[in-house]
């Protein structure tokens, strides 16, 4: 997630009430997508080093 995006989750949702169900989902995805997004761009930079 960028810094942006901590930002504005941040400013959106108060503190004090939990995360519902569908938050800790999106929350899930998110990082779960930034995850495979980080190992994508080192497998291509890999790749293109190889060629």
């Amino acid at each position: 997630m960028s810094k942006r995006e901590k930002e504005a989750s941040n400013t959106f949702r108060p503190s004090d009430r939990p995360l519902t169900e569908y938050e800790k989902e999106q929350m899930a995805l998110r990082k779960n997508l930034e995850r495979l997004k980080v190992e994508r761009l080192a497998r291509e930079a890999a790749k293109s080093k190889d060629d």
